[in-house]
């Protein structure tokens, strides 16, 4: 006769001593986490960073105006106690067994409450129908509210979501039907494994809870990511250049170099073989070079925007006619690398320097008038309490940044993370993409500032002259080299309404093509993948809006109509081009040395007056 499982064996078949083992590791690390965190304030104090970016004025204003409205606030009041009362009557005729239709419902892209208990557990379904009558009533409020700021309002309503965000019920164990099933099934070790993930989370971040979205022991740059083969043929303080090795017989004459956000690291656009961009390029006979920056420390807190254009870009440029022969260079930025692109590229117009064949834009601002939700996060308390930060470090950690794009979109990139890790006591998925996201980057002190207070703050990149770069005033309508800019219509990062902007500002021919999904995937979006659509349309009207009515949309992916447009202004071929063999000789094998420096290792580069030497 079997022996009957213990209640804890039969959790998830573990015995007693493997439990035992368990809430032991737990309880170290809560004992460590609890001494930093002491130990820490104890050293730095209490900080009201609430204070520093305004959030408890922009409250107190919407309080006071509350307030002095009292019949907008009782209709409102009113508005949800009748949803209320209408849910209680459906809810009772559901109990009785009678059909009845839900009071409110999740929008189709909410994710949270897709789990089939949500809607056939009567508890469950009061829950989730409670919390989004709350929800709806709490944003129209303050939404609507008269007589505030436009910047106070937009502050207001992005915190009062993160609020509800995070009140959700699908982010606590008891109301989570799906939690609450694995708590059942498991005896509460879910808990227990998802209380150790946290705290090996809250370690990880010396204090701060630094959420796992992947498992990065699942990959290795040059093995599984960022292995397009390929060399390391220039590097100076700033950058490695990189170039990829053939695949066709025959390239294009004229090379293309692609300028990547120093945001984030290159191999986003070379994750895997299948999605990878530069290796689709070479595979289409291209001659492809990619940036991959610095990961700056303390030593670069002095590098600025100019340096990243003189002794980035421009140089990239000068690097890639070196290594090629060719008097014309196919140019492609992403995000803030073209917005650097485009800043060269009125520098070089200014220099009569017309190397620069061809400029794609990939979800770039250069009319910030509009910057979507980061806008909450710019104005001058904001990027002063920034500069403190900085001022301390010399940079700008990849974490702090990484924390706010993740704001933008918490339910997706912070509370679902949080029910998978802490609440099902799961650990977390091995995806590349997140890989990649959680390989943050440094951002230097000086350079930082003057992108939030110059492009953010007071967009003067868009005003002839308003900017000075190598002692030359930029003015973009100098700039006559053909120009494709490509959006994504769901971005949250560089909204495409505000990309849009910038199709007016420089001369020359422009085409402008908008992607489906966002940030990321809009532009990593493989014509193999067969995924998504993009919409063209060959005249630009004045506004983006205007652009879409007359616009027609086309399936799958967008690289091949940029393709098409690179090809149709220079499509002359010569003998393909090894790394290496000509006048730049290989330093090392792609992906390079400079992409595997992670924000939390310190890069023994050289100093500061040694980073600034190229510049002089």
């Amino acid at each position: 006769m079997s022996q009957s499982p213990t209640p804890a064996e039969g959790a998830e078949g573990k015995n007693p001593a493997e439990l035992v083992h368990v809430y032991s590791e737990v309880a170290q690390r809560a004992s460590r986490v609890l001494s930093g965190f002491i130990e820490r304030q104890a050293q730095k104090g209490a900080t009201t960073s609430g204070e520093e970016v305004g959030i408890a004025k922009a409250f107190m204003d919407l309080s006071a105006r509350l307030l002095s409205n009292p019949y907008q606030l009782a209709q409102t009041q009113m508005n949800m106690a009748h949803n209320y009362f209408s849910l209680w009557q459906n809810s009772v005729m559901r109990m009785m067994g009678m059909e009845a239709e839900a009071t409110v419902a999740p929008e189709r892209s909410d994710k949270r409450f897709k789990d089939e208990g949500w809607q056939q557990d009567f508890v469950f379904d009061f829950i989730k129908q409670s919390y989004l009558i709350a929800s709806k009533h709490i944003l129209d409020t303050v939404g609507t509210v008269e007589g505030m700021d436009d910047k106070q309002r937009d502050k207001v309503n992005f915190y009062t979501r993160q609020y509800i965000d995070a009140l959700s019920p699908s982010n606590f164990a008891l109301t989570n039907p799906e939690v609450f099933r694995e708590t059942v099934r498991s005896q509460g070790q879910n808990l227990v494994k998802g209380l150790n993930n946290l705290l090996h989370d809250v370690e990880a971040g010396d204090g701060k809870l630094r959420i796992r979205m992947t498992d990065t022991s699942a990959f290795e740059l040059g093995k599984n990511v960022a292995t397009t083969k390929g060399k390391v043929v220039y590097q100076n303080e700033m950058f490695q250049l990189i170039h990829y090795e053939p695949t066709t017989k025959e390239q294009f004459k004229v090379p293309l170099l692609i300028v990547p956000p120093w945001i984030n690291k290159f191999y986003i656009l070379d994750l895997r073989e299948k999605n990878s961009f530069v290796k689709w390029t070479t595979d289409q006979g291209h001659s492809t070079f990619i940036i991959s920056w610095l990961n700056p420390d303390e030593q670069h807190a002095d590098l600025n925007f100019e340096d990243y254009m003189l002794e980035g870009s421009l140089a990239a440029i000068n690097a890639v006619e070196q290594a090629t022969g060719s008097k014309k260079i196919n140019t492609a930025g992403y995000c803030l690398g073209g917005t650097l692109l485009m800043s060269t590229l009125a520098y070089m117009a200014a220099k009569k320097d017309t190397r620069v064949n061809s400029a794609t834009f990939f979800t770039t601002m250069l009319d910030f008038t509009d910057p979507g939700e980061l806008g909450v996060f710019i104005d001058e308390e904001s990027i002063s309490s920034i500069e403190k930060k900085m001022e301390k470090t010399g940079y700008l950690d990849g974490s702090e940044m990484a924390g706010t794009f993740s704001m933008l979109r918490a339910n997706d990139l912070v509370w679902s993370f949080v029910i998978n890790n802490y609440l099902m006591g799961k650990d977390p998925f091995p995806f590349d993409l997140l890989y990649w996201n959680s390989d943050s980057t440094r951002m230097p002190r000086a350079m930082h500032s003057f992108y939030l207070r110059n492009m953010y703050l007071k967009n003067i990149l868009k005003e002839p002259g308003g900017l000075t770069l190598g002692g030359v005033p930029i003015d973009i309508r100098k700039v006559k080299t053909p120009c494709y800019f490509v959006s994504a219509i769901e971005d949250h990062i560089a909204p495409w309404i505000s990309t849009y902007m910038g199709v007016h500002l420089p001369s020359g021919p422009v085409n402008f093509v908008l992607g489906g999904s966002g940030h990321i995937a809009g532009i990593v979006n493989p014509p193999a993948g067969n995924k998504y659509c993009y919409w063209t349309n060959p005249k630009l009207p004045e506004t983006a809006q205007e652009w879409f009515q007359g616009a027609t949309q086309n399936e799958g992916s967008w690289w091949p109509n940029w393709e098409a447009w690179v090809k149709a202004i220079n499509d002359e071929k010569v003998a393909a081009r090894i790394p290496g063999a000509g006048p730049l000789k290989a330093i090392e094998d792609a992906p390079g040395s400079f992409v595997k420096m992670r924000a939390d290792v310190k890069k023994p580069a050289a100093t500061a007056a040694k980073a600034k030497a190229a510049k002089a």
